[in-house]
């Protein structure tokens, strides 16, 4: 066969062991033949081994998957068809916490070496978790151990967390603050990045040596300067102004709690408690469905917060506005997140534009998160874009980046 012809089979064979649950023979051992003239191990079209286990059993397959781009076609459709196979043949049935965890292992290879732009992978975990039960893996210690925290295991935990008990919650509120930690150290790193505050003349500046200004000294001596001794002599010293003023500022998250929101509830709790922990930064959060709850009290941890929500259920914001809204006691130096898809009541429209004229910094959030895009109200999203204040969605980035803006 030519290569061409090579290629076509074994992305047949692909497409076949996907949506079909029975073999096709001839399709098989015409894989089987190419592989074996590839000089690669037949174990490399069994759908049962991981990655990790064929690289341990085979080291020099590493190299090759390594470097995908500078192989031949036909190598590089066997390599890239097992990759694909592992992570997009997930089969029909019950899921177990060692399978999630060996796709899981397989889905991160996939992402390096490949990429998922269209965050296919969080939509096929998302299903791997709905088809585990849950409930008996959480029960299990040992199993438990062998569940890694992701958005999809979080959000399953959270939705299903009035119906766990004893070793089974202990293990759910292990897994949920081991994921909020590691996701908050990533997020504390980015708001780090950049400074808050500007400088404060008012503030005299330290004379330290490190704050000794050297440009302005010498500008500000030169009529000091003496031709015959060739030596400037300093009757002034001049130092930078470092002290930075940063002006109280109000915060108030509002987080719509239905359950296509999580990733971005999730982030954007997290991401509340850490402008919480900065000085002089008054933050307050609002969760809401078709009641709406304060949970300013724990709004420095993430974990308690997300305890405390209930997803799902109906939406009105509304009720959101009106606990919201008497927070607002200095709108020039408040700001307020919004996050929701915005499938809500349009009399909201009414109260975002006066929040908006009345000097408060308004952000409407769509989806924040790592990965995805969420669905957003098209209605509110044109509404909210003629205000001034387009809706972000995207990356958590781009969220820090706003926050930081207004408090620096």
């Amino acid at each position: 066969m030519s290569d061409e012809n090579r290629r076509q089979v074994l992305y047949w064979r692909l497409l076949a062991r996907v949506f079909e649950p029975d073999e096709q023979p001839s399709l098989e051992s015409a894989s089987v033949a190419i592989v074996d003239d590839l000089g690669l191990p037949p174990a490399l079209l069994d759908p049962s081994i991981s990655i990790d286990n064929l690289v341990q059993r085979f080291p020099d397959l590493r190299d090759q998957l390594d470097n995908l781009h500078d192989l031949d076609s036909v190598r590089k459709a066997a390599l890239v068809s097992k990759l694909m196979l592992n992570v997009f043949n997930t089969g029909s049935g019950t899921v177990t916490a060692t399978q999630l965890a060996t796709w899981k292992k397989d889905a991160a290879c996939y992402q390096e070496l490949i990429g998922d732009e269209a965050g296919q992978l969080a939509q096929i975990e998302g299903d791997l978790v709905k088809r585990m039960h849950l409930r008996e893996v959480l029960n299990d210690p040992n199993l438990a151990k062998q569940l890694t925290p992701s958005m999809s295991l979080i959000e399953q935990l959270l939705r299903d967390k009035a119906n766990l008990s004893g070793v089974a919650l202990a293990n759910a509120k292990a897994l949920i603050r081991r994921f909020v930690d590691e996701v908050a150290q990533v997020l504390r790193t980015q708001v780090e990045k950049t400074s808050t505050g500007t400088i404060d003349r008012s503030v005299p500046p330290k004379r330290v040596f490190r704050n000794l200004d050297i440009e302005r000294t010498i500008w500000k001596n030169l009529t000091n300067w003496s031709p015959e001794d060739e030596r400037l002599y300093v009757d002034r010293l001049f130092y930078r102004h470092t002290a930075k003023r940063t002006t109280p500022a109000k915060m108030i998250v509002v987080v719509d709690q239905s359950g296509s929101m999580v990733d971005a509830m999730v982030n954007c709790t997290i991401l509340a408690s850490i402008f919480a922990g900065l000085p002089k930064v008054d933050v307050h959060l609002v969760a809401y469905d078709t009641r709406a709850l304060d949970l300013t009290p724990w709004v420095n941890d993430p974990f308690e917060v997300l305890l405390r929500t209930t997803l799902g259920g109906g939406t009105d914001g509304t009720v959101a506005m009106a606990l919201a809204r008497p927070k607002i006691t200095d709108p020039r130096n408040t700001v307020m997140v919004w996050i929701s898809d915005f499938y809500d009541n349009r009399s909201l429209i009414t109260d975002f534009e006066s929040i908006h004229r009345s000097g408060v910094k308004f952000i409407p959030v769509g989806s924040v998160n790592s990965s995805g895009q969420a669905s957003v109200d098209p209605w509110f999203r044109q509404k909210l874009k003629d205000l001034g204040t387009p809706v972000i969605s995207g990356h958590i980035r781009k969220l820090v980046f706003e926050l930081k803006s207004f408090l620096s």
